[in-house]
């Protein structure tokens, strides 16, 4: 049975069996569920979804931990053989998968089937990198005396994901977990439970045993806390914010559980003199734009040299009020609406302070007002110049459409400012000097750097994690991914 086919209409009434525990759709054991509305439209109800306690997500780590000695069990390829199965309805099902992403995040449609994309493209490596040769051999010093490594499952694991990329994360996170033999709990994000369905209906639909996978809806008070905090989850991955993530971590630690953080950034594009003004213009605005700059990796501050910056804010603005504002079902829309009203204020809120610090307002800087877009959670995009390090605009994540742009005298200048939050991400260098670029690489303090690129730019063969308050543990994604769901198990054998 496909539960998001059948309750994905656009006046879907309740729809409170949105769990899946132990091979089962089902609704919260205390019957509560909460109202989600579209973002682009809040008169537009997308259903209503269990508000579960934490009993539904330690009945979920009961049947994942059951599950877990059969599914270690089988061989590598049989795992596979059920991920591709997975894989199957994921690439058969695009369209409805991305519709449900614009209705619940606002980001449009064709952003939403991008991310589609990423899964299938992050999906398809795990899998195959599970199935590589993993460990290795060693000379022994003892002769007759065979020594090598191997990497075991860890058990049961707590999979916490966003509401920016609530497709693409489930799976990042899940398929190097399933695929080198572990079981899983989900808790995806309130703003985006739907999404978490659809990503559970593809495991469910590709026939994994009951338990190897699981979903539980509701906050993270409630089932956040009782997986992070139960000893039989064995490691958390959590994907948001800094303070959530911090917390996570500190209950984490009393049981020992691994725990693996991708969390807030402040990432810097630095422009130099000598850089191509019109592609770094351009990564600018489709990086801090892109998703309604809710992405991890979003742009939120340029960094740009005195000499040029007059002349190359001038073709950011230009830019930006080419941006089409509107519903991403609509397909002329370029930017859709923040996630939710808890984003929408605060990002209002930030603006707010942003020009009583002092901060240049440029453009943007509104709420849209006019209809039909005053029914939904849409702001401006916007500009500030003159921004400080000292200012809450220069250092502090808004997570919103908001870039900052900031001057400075020179390369060297640019690398401390750049350097100079509690966040390390993401960054980029516009420049066409080699020497500069890759002086930039060694010192730019982030997990993820470009050079004459985006700064959310990545693929899926190589880590993604932060640095800093950013991120922590061992990264997410390329063979690192594995790496955080297993052991090494080292094995010593006489055989003469």
């Amino acid at each position: 049975m496909s539960v998001l086919r059948e309750e994905s209409g656009q006046n879907s009434g309740k729809s409170d069996k949105g769990n899946y525990i132990d091979g089962h759709w089902c609704s919260a054991s205390n019957g509560n569920t909460f109202e989600h509305h579209n973002p682009a439209d809040i008169n537009d109800v997308t259903g209503h979804f269990p508000d579960s306690p934490a009993e539904d997500a330690l009945a979920a780590i009961t049947s994942a931990q059951k599950a877990f000695p059969a599914w270690r069990g089988l061989t590598a390829q049989k795992r596979a053989d059920f991920l591709q199965k997975a894989l199957a309805v994921i690439d058969s099902r695009r369209e409805p998968f991305a519709e449900t992403i614009t209705r619940e995040n606002g980001k449009t449609l064709a952003e939403s089937h991008a991310e589609i994309e990423s899964a299938i493209r992050e999906m398809e490596y795990q899998i195959a990198e599970g199935l590589r040769a993993q460990g290795e051999v060693a000379r022994s010093a003892t002769p007759g005396v065979l020594a090598y490594s191997m990497r075991v499952p860890l058990g049961v694991i707590g999979v916490i994901t966003p509401w920016n990329f609530p497709f693409n994360v489930i799976i990042r996170k899940c398929t190097p977990a399933l695929i080198s033999g572990n079981t899983c709990v989900i808790k995806p994000a309130s703003l985006t439970p739907r999404t978490g369905m659809a990503a559970m209906e593809a495991f469910a639909e590709a026939g994994l045993p009951p338990g190897v996978v699981n979903l539980v809806i509701g906050s993270g008070r409630n089932v956040g806390d009782a997986l992070v905090c139960d000893e039989r989850v064995k490691a958390i991955t959590f994907t948001g914010s800094t303070e959530v993530g911090r917390g996570i971590h500190e209950r984490a630690a009393k049981t020992l559980t691994r725990t693996q953080l991708e969390m807030g950034g402040k990432n810097p594009l630095v422009v130099l003199e000598d850089a191509d003004l019109d592609a770094a213009a351009d990564a600018a605005v489709l990086a801090a734009y892109a998703c309604a700059g809710q992405w991890c990796t979003s742009t939120s501050r340029v960094i740009v040299v005195k000499e040029i910056a007059e002349s190359f804010i001038n073709m950011l603005c230009e830019r930006v009020t080419r941006l089409q504002v509107g519903n991403g079902m609509d397909p002329n829309t370029t930017i859709g609406p923040v996630c939710g009203a808890k984003q929408f204020e605060g990002i209002l809120a930030h603006i707010d302070t942003a020009v009583k610090q002092g901060a240049k307002l440029l453009c943007g800087g509104h709420r849209i007002t006019a209809p039909p877009l005053d029914r939904g959670y849409f702001i401006e995009p916007t500009i500030f110049s003159e921004v400080t390090p000292e200012m809450d605009l220069g250092k502090e994540e808004v997570f919103g459409p908001v870039l900052a742009v900031m001057t400075v005298e020179d390369f060297e200048d640019a690398i401390k400012v750049a350097n100079g939050v509690r966040f390390g991400l993401a960054s980029s260098l516009y420049t066409t000097d080699l020497k500069r670029a890759l002086r930039f690489v060694e010192e730019t303090d982030v997990g993820l750097t470009h050079v004459n690129m985006p700064t959310a730019k990545k693929e899926p063969m190589l880590s993604f994690g932060g640095v800093k308050e950013s991120g922590f543990g061992i990264p997410e994604a390329g063979s690192t991914g594995i790496e955080f769901c297993t052991e090494h198990k080292i094995a010593y054998v006489r055989y003469s």
